[in-house]
């Protein structure tokens, strides 16, 4: 009878249990989640032996030496300089890697006219008829050019006596035909340089202000023509450039004055 009641008293307390929701049994007892664990048990020290000398750590390795920046001026002179004629001055320009002008461009543009023609001139940079057909002074203000050199008895193709040899500071053409910046007419000016003394003329025309300011330091073209100085021991000339005659055209009387003075040097008057 007793364990009867001991069993329905069990049960009674079973259901009240998983009425409360405790319907699973993890273990027999209950266990403290707050109660801290015991310390490790402390390990055994081995036998004091002969001292080892510490470990030395390693110094830290050095960070590389920061690479130098290319400079395009001194490589714009070293290919310049190793080129011995024309052919390999124009190969170096076209192969110079340094110059965003060049992306933009359709067509390198060297140089137009004789080689070796007693008259060299030297333009700013290539337009958009230039860059199309690869020669310098083609367009509109080409056109003007032929005409005023043709006035004096001079052509690109002419004899040995009456030919042009012409070019420009920059091969390839600026966006929107935008004056060359500084950095663009320093990067080519010792291939100018180079093309002057490869071309080796009797006289030198410089057309404009940007190929005063790379050859002479110097600008203000309104000023300097009409003017004659040295460029690389070269007797020359600057002038206005044709398209600043197709702007302004009262300034022809004073091209016409230069073109005159041109043409009195080539033929030796003093």
């Amino acid at each position: 009878m007793e364990s009867a009641q001991s069993f329905w008293a069990a049960k009674a307390a079973l259901d009240w249990q998983i009425e409360l929701g405790a319907d699973e049994a993890i273990l027999d007892a209950p266990v403290d989640r707050y109660a801290l664990a015991p310390p490790p048990e402390p390990q055994p020290q081995p036998e004091a032996g002969p001292a080892q000398p510490s470990a030395v750590p390693a110094a830290p390795l050095a960070p590389p030496p920061p690479m130098a920046e290319p400079d395009p001026v001194a490589e714009a002179r070293a290919a310049a300089g190793a080129a011995s004629d024309l052919h390999q001055l124009a190969a170096a320009m076209q192969a110079f890697e340094h110059c965003a002008l060049k992306a933009g461009a359709r067509s390198f543009v060297f140089a137009d006219g004789q080689p070796g023609a007693r008259l060299m001139i030297v333009g700013e940079a290539p337009g958009r008829d230039e860059d199309r057909q690869g020669k310098p002074f083609v367009g509109r203000a080409g056109q003007m050019l032929d005409r005023m050199l043709g006035a004096i008895g001079l052509a690109r193709d002419g004899a040995p006596d009456s030919a042009v040899y012409i070019t420009n500071l920059l091969p390839w053409r600026p966006p929107e035909n935008r004056r060359p910046e500084r950095a663009e007419v320093q990067m080519f000016l010792p291939f100018l340089e180079k093309h002057i003394a490869l071309a080796a003329p009797e006289v030198l025309v410089l057309m404009g202000n940007t190929p005063c300011d790379a050859l002479l330091g110097k600008s203000g073209i309104t000023r300097l023509r009409g003017q004659w100085t040295e460029v690389l021991g070269v007797p020359a000339l600057p002038m206005f450039h044709p398209a600043y005659l197709l702007r302004q055209p009262q300034a022809k009387r004073e091209a016409w004055a230069d073109l005159l003075d041109v043409e009195a040097r080539l033929k030796g008057a003093p």
